[in-house]
């Protein structure tokens, strides 16, 4: 008993000097101000496309990645804000969706779907300028998921109706006795 608070004794101070030498490291991800951007936010900067290589699998929202969908990936925007993106190299144009996040290479603002590269006319360069616009923050949480084929609006759901105590299965009390 005395050997282990006398090995206590001889640790505290050790842990504590320890403790002392830390450091927190903080980082903030580039990208909109704390809280949720509002529309019309833009980021001026360089982005890249990603395609076959991630094909059917999961995104950091949880969906399957789609190559042919009209997606991105940006560090902090929320999932399901909708961006209009402009080729600065050919001011070719379009809407995305996003649905992960990246890039993580830095000197990059955003990562598009092959489908978005092939509209923004960026399939033949790894990396090109762009100019992105929020135009769109999501409003529900099946925004964050919905099929991008047609970027238009979302149709308003409710969510399922609960279950009622009646409907609800009957089970025996835990200590019930069987006689």
């Amino acid at each position: 008993m005395w050997r282990a608070r006398l090995w206590m004794a001889a640790m505290a101070p050790a842990l504590a000097f320890l403790a002392g030498c830390s450091t927190a490291v903080v980082s903030t991800p580039p990208g909109p101000a704390p809280g949720q951007p509002a529309e019309g936010y833009e980021e001026i900067g360089v982005a890249s496309w990603y395609g076959a290589q991630h094909q059917g699998k999961r995104t950091a929202s949880g969906e399957v990645f789609d190559m042919n969908q009209l997606t991105a990936a940006h560090r902090s925007l929320p999932f399901g804000t909708r961006l209009r993106v402009i080729n600065r190299d050919n001011n070719q144009a379009t809407e995305v969706r996003i649905n992960d996040r990246g890039p993580f290479v830095k000197g990059r603002i955003l990562d598009v779907s092959y489908a978005a590269a092939r509209q923004l006319g960026a399939l033949g360069s790894g990396t090109f300028p762009i100019r992105l616009r929020v135009i769109a923050l999501p409003s529900t949480r099946t925004d964050a998921t919905r099929d991008d084929r047609s970027l238009g609006p979302t149709p308003a759901s409710s969510p399922p109706p609960l279950a009622q105590p009646s409907q609800l299965p009957l089970a025996s009390p835990p200590f019930a006795r069987s006689r």
